[in-house]
């Protein structure tokens, strides 16, 4: 019966998408937009074929991706262990924490060139720029999942003799894994805009620079090509951690996981 019921949720969501791009395309022929403003479906499908077997997409889908990964990687860690520290210790969620969403507020767009200046005009720019945007995510997951541990389970661990060590892995970390990879979620769709940003600002290489150039020469379908090949880097990344959660994560609906904003 789920089966059913999944499989008639998919045909309703291609059917959705069908439906648009039909509306997109008789739009465009019929009403005659131009391809400068809004391109029709067939011609962005053309102009993603056309990258593909050009061969023009790859070296900067490869630069974009070690971007990501690498950048996704670095920042989940981080907010991993930063979490966990600011989390299980109260002097340094006081001290450090106002800093950290201090330094959230600034906007990664206006910083970036700094990190440019830094870290040159290379891919460590980009992982660095995609780090930060993924860290806050994560931090915040974990804060939110250790401080939702159950207070009563965790006087009884401590009054059975638990150490920090075995609190920690047996219960605060089993507890807190739904919101951290709800935070999970956040920050692999977030790793593709980070990325983007730094090639935007500056790059040799990658999708972000590939757009930059298509815009100059008002190749709007090719622009448009792009965009679906950064859409499946993030529809990709963001199902592997799906798929992470429901092993992991087992013992909780899917449907009833909170989402951290």
């Amino acid at each position: 019966m789920k089966a059913r019921v999944n499989i008639a949720h998919r045909l309703q969501s291609l059917g959705v998408i069908v439906t648009v791009l039909l509306v997109w395309e008789l739009s465009c022929r019929l009403v005659g937009i131009s391809s400068l403003i809004l391109p029709a479906p067939s011609a962005i499908l053309v102009r993603f074929v056309d990258l593909i077997l050009t061969g023009t997409i790859w070296p900067h889908l490869a630069a974009t991706l070690t971007a990501v990964l690498s950048g996704f990687g670095l920042g989940v860690v981080a907010g991993l262990v930063s979490g966990a520290v600011i989390s299980l210790v109260p002097a340094v969620e006081r001290l450090v924490y106002p800093y950290v969403v201090a330094l959230q507020t600034v906007p990664k767009i206006a910083i970036a060139p700094l990190f440019i200046i830094w870290f040159g005009y290379g891919v460590a720019s980009k992982i660095v720029i995609t780090a930060l945007v993924c860290f806050f995510p994560v931090l915040v997951s974990v804060m939110a999942g250790f401080h939702s541990t159950d207070r009563d389970q965790l006087d009884m661990m401590k009054a059975f003799g638990a150490t920090r060590m075995q609190i920690l892995l047996r219960l605060r970390l089993p507890s807190a894994l739904v919101l951290i990879f709800a935070g999970l979620e956040i920050a692999a769709v977030m790793a593709v805009i980070g990325a983007v940003v730094g090639e935007f600002v500056g790059a040799q290489q990658g999708l972000g620079y590939l757009i930059t150039a298509l815009n100059f020469s008002l190749d709007v379908p090719g622009v448009f090509a792009v965009l679906i090949f950064l859409s499946l880097i993030g529809i990709s990344l963001h199902t592997i951690v799906r798929a992470g959660a429901r092993r992991y994560v087992f013992w909780i609906r899917r449907e009833q996981t909170p989402i951290v904003t």
